[in-house]
């Protein structure tokens, strides 16, 4: 049974799953296990999900001696197990853990008689591992391990660097989203992939906003016969050395105010402060043609005039940009930190 101080500890790890800087929480949360299970050393890491390599959080940082770690058997065996293992274990096939190779090159020489790791999972997802190590032979116990445990899920949220990315942006429950970084992309936990994502036509305004440096783009989108909402909003991953990338998330919307997609490029160009003939040079249509589709956006949104629409354009979101358009419309002047 856990003592009231160890489910002190367990309780303070699971509300650090609310601080946003995860390094912090990461670190507070390996001191807590400290008071409560044997450590001499510890790491907790995030599995990075573009490159799939153990990235350190918080706690002793060895790179080489983590990939070497999960080149073992017993790595394969910490992701299998629903408990932690200790390398008290029998977890190489056929002798000891404390025989095999792994031990005697780097767990024996370094001082440490008994360890012990937990993979980390969240929603369903392999999110990174849990390390502790002592000087003291058999210390860690099965009970100790059945704490441990017990403070995994709350861990592997700490972990998690998608997790709460929506939580950040403040983002609506339906809104599909992901995460474009330069290496590839992310998905989020919980949420489908932005269809706009799928439209080649969509991809180059992506691009200028990633380039612009900018902190936010809003604007309207379609697909097939279906409009989104989407927002492109600077986002960096809590991971060491990432870079600035982009989260792109889109819900579904019918076009506001009853307009047509012929008077929301309009409507989008005269935002741009472009005059009715270098509209009409634009769309491939006639001074006349674009004359008649400001009337109507003016009649339909309720507005008296030409200024007063494209600020409610500006302020609405009520914007399709064509590429080489972009920078008209971000929003702040740098990228920010997620």
């Amino acid at each position: 049974m856990l003592s009231h101080h160890q489910v002190a500890a367990a309780t303070h790890i699971g509300m650090l799953t609310r601080e946003r800087d995860t390094a912090a929480a990461g670190a507070e949360a390996l001191r807590l296990l400290s008071q409560v299970l044997p450590s001499d050393s510890s790491m907790l890491t995030t599995l990075d999900p573009i490159s799939g390599a153990h990235v350190r959080v918080a706690g002793d940082s060895n790179r080489s001696l983590t990939e070497d770690f999960v080149g073992t058997s017993w790595y394969r065996k910490v992701l299998s197990e629903p408990l932690p293992l200790s390398i008290s274990d029998d977890a190489e096939p056929g002798q000891p853990y404390v025989q095999g190779r792994f031990y005697k090159e780097h767990v024996g020489p370094a001082g440490f008689r008994d360890g012990m790791t937990g993979a980390l999972y969240h929603r369903g997802r392999h999110v990174g591992m849990i390390h502790l190590a002592t000087e003291h032979a058999g210390a860690f116990t099965r009970e100790a391990r059945h704490l441990l445990a017990s403070v995994l899920p709350a861990l592997a949220a700490l972990a998690d660097p998608a997790d709460r990315i929506g939580e950040h942006h403040g983002l609506p429950d339906e809104a599909s989203a992901a995460l474009v970084t330069p290496d590839g992309l992310i998905g989020l936990p919980g949420r489908d992939r932005p269809p706009v994502l799928d439209s080649h036509e969509f991809l180059p305004l992506l691009g200028e906003f990633d380039a612009s440096g900018g902190r936010a783009l809003r604007l309207l989108w379609p697909v097939a016969r279906d409009w989104y909402r989407v927002v492109l909003a600077r986002h960096t991953l809590p991971l060491p050395a990432s870079r600035p990338a982009v989260l792109v998330h889109a819900r579904p919307t019918q076009l506001p105010y009853g307009l047509s997609p012929r008077e929301l490029d309009v409507l989008t160009r005269a935002a741009m402060g472009h005059t009715n003939q270098a509209i009409a040079q634009q769309l491939f249509l006639s001074p006349r043609t674009v004359h008649t589709h400001v009337e109507h956006m003016l009649r339909k949104t309720g507005t008296s005039s030409r200024a007063e629409a494209t600020a409610l354009a500006v302020r609405d979101s009520l914007l399709r940009p064509a590429p080489g358009a972009v920078a008209h419309f971000v929003e702040g002047a740098g990228p920010t930190r997620g």
